[in-house]
């Protein structure tokens, strides 16, 4: 009979499994793991102390930064914070296409999640198919902000600019021939929301074919059924929110329990598993991409049929247009203020909460009457979710750690700040 020894083993930084600079040592009973101890810190960046550093309007990028998978929804906690201070609310349009982008940013999230936690877990075509789906929604991005994943496209009042009427053209090269190009033109002939509702229409599918590949496939059923059970009174003493709740069968959700922008308008339900464990989570995160799906479909039709403002018209809190600016004196002068000063928020505290793709991401504000913030303090899901580490992989196997760490969906940018 082979010696079974304890020994104590890192797991990471550097493990492609890890989902970043995660180092777990985890003290080992041959192949079981008897204790995790996740060690955090390598990505430290200061993010809250800078955001006091500058003006208000100035730290929406630092956001995006965060969970580097979920843009947009990290803005949207920040600029909802500043407005609650303020005491100001955006158009409704803008609204909508914050709801709109809210849910693309749900669904990229999700993409990515499924595409890197399969290919750990030994399936690699799943990696392939999601990025083919994600390509078309980071061309959303780029089309509305120039940029493919740091938009910082919301602004406190509203959004940057309204959505484009043109989609960007693929153009004819030596990698692409001219009717590889008119195929990929297709969908692109019009505006962004005809694209986006191209996508709304074509996504369904594609969801099914993740489906096919994993849903009842004996391996991933094997690697996921019964690892890391988390029971709903559990879930809720270790602060677990978004889909590691839902999956322990809790049904809380903010878009329903605590509507924001115009989620309570729209039609939607949540997915809630029944076992809490690996398997109930993912097909929690499937079914919220084609909850997602429906929403964005929604926000679209609506955007079509409702022109409008897409930012407050106060020149203390928006910017004037370029042209006004160029030409205008006063505009000018407010231009210039809001853009190296910001603007003064009245002093008070807030505490404000959206429903980011991994759970309750939030941003605590304190305002001391002045253009910068007192402090902030941001609570991302990923550091609660991963302090759960410990306890979901006692009596597992080594192998369950890589299926655990992909099950919390986790990204160190959140977590280190």
């Amino acid at each position: 009979m082979p010696e079974i020894r304890n020994y104590t083993l890192n797991f990471g930084p550097q493990h492609p499994a890890a989902h970043g600079v995660l180092r777990l040592v985890l003290e080992m009973d041959g192949e079981v793991v008897q204790r995790a101890d996740p060690h955090i810190g390598l990505l430290h960046r200061g993010t809250e102390k800078l955001a006091e550093s500058k003006p208000y309007n100035q730290s929406i990028g630092y956001m995006d930064r965060l969970d580097y998978m979920s843009m947009m929804v990290n803005e949207h906690g920040y600029v909802k914070a500043i407005e609650r201070l303020m005491g100001i609310e955006p158009p409704l349009r803008a609204q909508y296409i914050r709801v709109m982008f809210d849910e693309i940013t749900r669904i990229l999230n999700h993409l990515l999640w499924l595409g890197t936690h399969a290919l750990d877990v030994g399936a690699m075509t799943m990696f392939l198919y999601c990025f083919r789906e994600r390509e078309d929604l980071i061309d959303c991005y780029e089309a509305v902000s120039g940029s493919r994943m740091h938009a910082t496209y919301y602004r406190p009042g509203g959004v940057n600019r309204d959505l484009p009427g043109t989609m960007p053209q693929y153009q004819t090269s030596r990698w692409k021939s001219p009717a590889d190009v008119k195929r990929l033109n297709e969908n692109r002939s019009g505006s962004l929301l005809d694209f986006i509702e191209d996508f709304t229409n074509r996504f369904p599918t594609h969801v099914d074919e993740y489906e096919i590949l994993l849903t009842d496939n004996r391996i991933w059923k094997q690697r996921t059924v019964g690892i890391g059970v988390v029971s709903p009174e559990r879930a809720l003493q270790m602060g677990l929110t978004g889909p590691m709740l839902r999956g322990s069968g809790v049904a809380w959700d903010l878009r329903k329990k605590q509507p924001y922008a115009v989620y309570d308008r729209m039609d939607f339900d949540i997915p809630v598993g029944v076992n809490g464990d690996s398997y109930d989570r993912y097909l929690v995160r499937v079914e919220e991409m084609r909850q997602s799906n429906r929403i964005i479909r929604q926000c679209v039709d609506w955007l079509k049929a409702n022109p409008g403002p897409v930012m407050l018209d106060d020149h203390k809190v928006a910017p004037p247009p370029r042209e006004e600016m160029k030409a205008d004196m006063e505009s000018l002068i407010h231009h210039f203020k809001l853009y190296t000063e910001g603007y003064c928020v009245p002093e008070g505290e807030v505490y404000s909460a959206v429903e980011h793709p991994k759970g309750e991401f939030a941003v605590y504000l304190i305002s001391d009457g002045a253009n910068k913030p007192y402090r902030v303090k941001v609570r991302p899901p990923g550091f609660v979710h991963l302090s759960a580490l410990d306890e979901m992989s006692r009596g597992h196997m080594l192998a369950d750690v890589v299926t655990l760490i992909g099950s919390l969906d986790i990204v160190f940018g959140e977590i280190d700040r």
